[in-house]
């Protein structure tokens, strides 16, 4: 008996070593990869789900798109409208795992006096990201608010969110436009700077559905091939999302130790980054009506069309 139960102990181990994947992260710093740093801290202690994990973080989404196009990453967390540029530019070799970030974009003000899209008008709002989605989700929404940029608003274009704040400090009237976690650093260095107006909530009122900031991919011959890896993968993510929004002071202080954003920044933005994770139809749902919008402005935007079925992976 001792010798079957051993037998059987060697065997379980086997299939366990057999079943167990190395499996390779990239993500972009920032609201993107913060919903991963338990996993992250957990995965350094040793096994977490049967999957060996690295991960490498970027600064820039440049960064990462050659790592996914070769396919030097089996799971890269990167901007929504990047991951259908990508599955258009690479025939089909990505698929989407799930939504990592909703909306992060705010408009920060210095005083009471912007409550309202209404109360934009005849303002000049900075910002950066031209061409990219913060202008499609800026324009989309003051388009749907009956504002037309260039009459009735104005948008000065900022190489990078810095100099978006260096304007907004020299200018009392001035509004800017800032994702999580640059509008919390602004507040922290001007107090007289607060939250204005969240595009986020008028995105969702304006089309019904949310407004999306980062997705997670996968590459597709990967996943095929290792089903059980990539499941394992998302339960852990799960767990390390919830970890996130549940203990906001514990998940700054790893968000500090990988470098993604200071730890004093992450204690006070994370509130405000929606870190999240939708799969399945709910993720298709949500990501094709929004890919749709971006269509809609710039075909260009998604990759020159928008993806088929295959790039939505529901776990079908």
């Amino acid at each position: 008996m001792k010798k079957f139960i051993s037998y059987m102990l060697v065997l379980l181990a086997a299939v366990s070593a057999l079943s167990a994947a190395d499996v390779s992260v990239a993500a972009l710093r920032g609201p993107t990869s913060m919903g991963m740093v338990w996993l992250m801290n957990e995965s350094e202690k040793g096994d977490v789900d049967g999957n060996s994990y690295s991960f490498q973080l970027e600064g820039a989404a440049d960064a990462l798109v050659p790592l996914v196009v070769r396919g030097d990453v089996d799971i890269a967390a990167i901007p929504g409208n990047l991951a259908s540029v990508l599955y258009n530019n690479t025939d089909g070799r990505v698929e989407v795992i799930g939504i990592n970030t909703l909306g992060v974009l705010y408009i920060v003000a210095h005083d009471d006096s912007v409550a309202s899209v209404d109360d934009l008008r005849g303002r000049t709002i900075y910002s950066a990201g031209k061409g990219a989605t913060p202008e499609y989700a800026l324009q989309y929404v003051l388009a749907s608010n009956g504002l037309e940029v260039g009459r009735d608003v104005f948008i000065e274009w900022k190489s990078e969110h810095a100099e978006c704040v260096a304007a907004l400090k020299s200018d009392p009237e001035g509004v800017a436009m800032l994702p999580q976690p640059f509008a919390t650093t602004a507040m922290m260095s001007d107090p007289s700077i607060r939250i204005a107006i969240d595009l986020n909530d008028l995105w969702e009122e304006k089309v019904g559905s949310v407004l999306i900031t980062g997705v997670t991919v996968a590459n597709k011959a990967w996943a095929e091939e290792n089903p059980e890896a990539l499941q394992a993968f998302l339960g852990s993510y799960r767990e390390s999302v919830e970890y996130a929004n549940s203990d906001i002071q514990g998940a700054a202080a790893l968000i500090g130790k990988y470098g993604i954003v200071p730890e004093k920044v992450a204690a006070a933005a994370l509130p405000y980054c929606q870190v999240t994770l939708i799969t399945g139809d709910e993720m298709k749902t949500a990501l094709s009506e929004y890919l749709a919008i971006l269509f809609g402005q710039n075909p260009k935007s998604v990759g020159g069309a928008l993806p088929a079925d295959d790039f939505y992976y529901t776990g079908e």
